[in-house]
């Protein structure tokens, strides 16, 4: 039997449309802007839900996470480290040898053609990593 308030059966994408309705104030409007970006640049994203509640979204590998918090929504690149950022779009999580993020605040604009740049470059070395993987099993 399903819990009340329970996310079993559902898909990823409509668990991510609930959280951006949840919190519907500029949080969600946030994340929901964020997310429409990342479907532009990146039209065959595969849209997840993991660790007890985070949208994540990956192609080859996990490109970013979407998280809300009070006071910003935080957008983490698992690999952001190793992304060129000429923009500068990664203004937190800086000081890790493998993840970036940027933290949006209330009232704050991402440039939006940088912000898809940065996706497409994820997807490319995420690809690049699929493509050098050692196929698995005994040699």
């Amino acid at each position: 039997m399903k819990k009340p308030g329970s996310t079993e059966g559902q898909s990823p994408s409509a668990l991510i449309d609930q959280r951006i309705a949840e919190l519907g104030d500029w949080r969600g409007e946030t994340l929901g802007r964020m997310r429409r970006l990342i479907r532009q640049a990146v039209p065959d994203v595969v849209e997840e839900w993991k660790w007890m509640g985070t949208p994540v979204w990956e192609r080859d590998g996990i490109l970013c996470t979407g998280e809300s918090y009070k006071k910003a929504v935080k957008l983490t690149f698992a690999k952001g480290a190793a992304l060129k950022d000429p923009a500068g779009l990664f203004n937190a999580s800086l000081d890790g040898n493998v993840r970036r993020a940027i933290d949006i605040h209330e009232g704050e604009a991402v440039d939006e053609s940088a912000f898809k740049a940065l996706l497409r470059e994820a997807v490319a070395l995420n690809a690049a990593g699929k493509a050098k993987a050692p196929k698995k099993g005994k040699a």
